[in-house]
């Protein structure tokens, strides 16, 4: 079947929601066409985003494929990228140090190939079935268990995606303002609470966007967010270049002396610093290392593993696209993972280079290190804080639509119950952040399960069982790399899992998301 072929023809179906004579139908193959097809596409109602749009003869077509997307292949580009870009990109350069360069790139460049091929599993039983809903997959594929088990990890997943993106704004916001301000710490102030700060973000920013009906017009605010990850990652390749190593630590009582005059200070592996105080600066850490193994490697696999979540996102993108195909989906899903890929890289790869072994487990806090009121280092976390702001609406598109699915998949669109959603999801993740802020390791626990699901599992057993056994048999190729696929997600859901209990039994915080 052609790339380009209308999934209105994969359904078999004309324009005014009769089926074709597939006698006289050239392009579409009998063996595709199941006959639940007639009962089940989206049997329960259509999806938040769906609309009936009337043909000429009066008539409407069928459902879910009638939408028309307007939603550029740039446009979607810049949603899916900012759907995969989260505050992972900061701990990079800590994973790099622990693998070393080439073993960091061969992981990643693993992981991003992996990625390429879930969206390939997922766009390609998309097609089959003419369904664009995560969901609506798992209930062609399992019935209404699927249908629920989808919704439900996604649902999940993104709600603990976006506590994550709150609490770093409800902490790090704070950290900005009262630099940027030079105001005292201890000072009782509302601009430097991070409780309110969170709540007027919340409102002033991420509510109007959320209430957006259609992903697609996030797409501008998705470009600037992109925008501001990039001069991040300019900053990082800048400082490579001024940041001596080793460096000079910050002392509040000689902030005056510059870098450079630390560094020149340097006498037998000592500087000197002006109020007297010596400070060993041994430079054994300051070298590449091509290649790496030790007790936090095996850490850094989980991390790179979900480096390129966008799983929930993709689908509801695709519905949206203009002239939508499974191949130009393809396309938008492997250039927004390349922009990715190359980011994470380079990001990684410089701020490496900038402290070698003694990079942090969060890189912004590291330059905090030699000075906390860096102007340029100041701009940047003002970046990444918006960046991540910016992202919210984006992974709350999907937890609502699946919500929809799940519990309103009966109904049409309805502005109250779609301003109602994303009200109580934002007030519940709010109420989280700041009364709760000790669950979110509980949702460390809930993205090791279900992000492995999302990204590997899922798309894998549900291309195995919606692609039928006369085009693919069991022992065919494509489903046996689908099966080995959904296998290799089950290893990382059990490393993971392994890794916060070590980490809640032994009091460390090693183990981590790619979000």
């Amino acid at each position: 079947m052609e790339p380009a072929q209308s999934e209105m023809s994969i359904l078999g179906c004309s324009p005014n929601g009769k089926g074709h004579n597939l006698g006289g139908d050239k392009y579409v193959p009998t063996k595709t066409m199941p006959e639940e097809l007639d009962t089940f596409d989206d049997p329960d109602g259509i999806l938040e985003s769906e609309e009936f749009l009337p043909n000429g003869d009066g008539k409407k077509p069928t459902r879910f494929t009638d939408f028309e997307g307007k939603t550029s292949f740039g446009m979607s580009v810049f949603n899916l990228g900012n759907a995969i870009m989260g505050s992972g990109i900061l701990g990079l350069a800590y994973a790099m140090a622990n693998t070393g360069i080439v073993l960091f790139l061969f992981l990643l460049t693993a992981v991003a190939v992996l990625s390429c091929y879930s969206i390939h599993l997922l766009l390609k039983s998309s097609g089959i079935v003419g369904i664009r809903a995560y969901e609506q997959l798992g209930y062609r594929a399992f019935g209404t268990p699927g249908k629920m088990a989808a919704g439900i990890a996604i649902t999940l997943q993104n709600i603990g995606a976006m506590s994550s993106y709150l609490y770093i704004v409800k902490s790090e916001f704070p950290l900005v303002i009262q630099a940027f301000s030079r105001a005292d710490p201890s000072a009782d102030l509302w601009y430097l609470n991070g409780n309110y700060l969170v709540i007027m973000v919340s409102i002033g920013v991420i509510l109007p966007l959320a209430l957006m009906k259609q992903l697609g017009y996030l797409g501008y605010t998705s470009g600037f967010s992109l925008s501001c990850m990039v001069f991040f990652l300019s900053a990082v390749i800048y400082k490579k270049f001024q940041i001596p190593c080793p460096f000079g630590e910050f002392s509040a009582a000689n902030h005056t002396v510059s870098h450079l005059d630390i560094h020149l200070n340097i006498t037998d592996n000592h500087a000197t610093h002006d109020n007297g105080l010596v400070h060993e600066m041994d430079d054994s850490h300051c070298g590449a290392r091509m290649f790496t193994m030790n007790s936090q490697t095996a850490y850094t696999i989980p991390i790179l593993a979900f480096a390129f979540v966008c799983h929930p996102e993709v689908l509801p993108i695709y519905t949206e696209l203009r002239n939508p195909t499974q191949r130009r989906m393809q396309h938008v899903s492997n250039l927004s993972i390349l922009v990715m890929y190359t980011m994470y890289f380079l990001a990684a790869l410089f701020g490496y280079l900038t402290f070698y072994g003694k990079t942090e487990t969060e890189l912004l806090h590291t330059y905090s290190r030699i000075d906390p009121y860096d102007t340029l280092i100041l701009c940047v976390r003002l970046a990444v804080l918006t960046a991540v702001t910016l992202t919210v609406p984006i992974v709350l598109f999907p937890v609502r639509r699946a919500l929809n699915q799940m519990f309103f998949a009966s109904k049409s669109f309805n502005w109250l119950r779609h301003v109602a959603i994303a009200v109580t999801l934002l007030s519940f993740i709010n109420m989280l952040v700041i009364f709760a802020p000790n669950i979110l390791g509980i949702f460390g626990i809930i993205g090791a399960t279900s992000a492995p699901c999302l990204i590997f599992i899922f798309p894998a057993i549900f291309y195995i069982r919606i692609v039928p056994k006369e085009q693919e048999p069991m022992h065919s190729i494509p489903k046996i790399l689908a099966a080995c696929f959904a296998g290799l997600g089950v290893v990382f859901m059990i490393m993971s899992l392994s890794f916060i209990i070590i980490d809640w039994t032994t009091g460390s915080s090693n183990s981590g998301g790619g979000h």
